[in-house]
């Protein structure tokens, strides 16, 4: 039997999508800040609402939808179950080193947000990512 499903590439894999939506708990929304016609923060706020303890991180670290922002993934002082990164693919690939030096439990690239080497990267280290897709999208085909 044959599936009618389009074949999605190995950095949405299903299993990785599945465990970050289900039971990852701490979502650190790289490049969020306090602007709500901003994507990041809307996607923060969804995070929220399905249960999820989102950790602002930007450079100036502001308070985003009640929640103590950092201005780097380092400064966190605690555990980080997702790193979401809302930058430009040329600027995204140094967040997956950085989830790694923490012992981060994954990343995540939101939509349009591609970089094969850091994917590569994470691979090697047994670092489960995710690329080019969003929550928002992945829970609203789920059904």
């Amino acid at each position: 039997m044959t599936s009618d499903a389009p074949t999605r590439p190995a950095w949405q894999d299903q299993a990785a999508i599945d465990h970050f939506l289900d039971r990852s708990e701490v979502w650190a929304v790289v490049g969020l800040s306090d602007n709500p016609e901003r994507t990041a923060y809307a996607i923060a706020a969804l995070l929220q609402s399905r249960g999820k303890r989102i950790v602002p991180i930007h450079p100036a670290a502001p308070t985003v939808l009640g929640e103590q922002g950092y201005p780097s993934l380092a400064e966190v002082p605690f555990h980080i179950d997702v790193v979401d990164v809302f930058r430009r693919s040329e600027a995204a690939g140094p967040f997956v080193d950085e989830a790694l030096a923490i012992g981060a439990g994954g990343v995540w690239f939101q939509l349009g947000v591609i970089d094969h080497d850091a994917f590569a990267r994470a691979q090697a280290a047994g670092l489960p990512m995710v690329m080019d897709t969003c929550p928002a999208i992945e829970w609203r085909r789920r059904g």
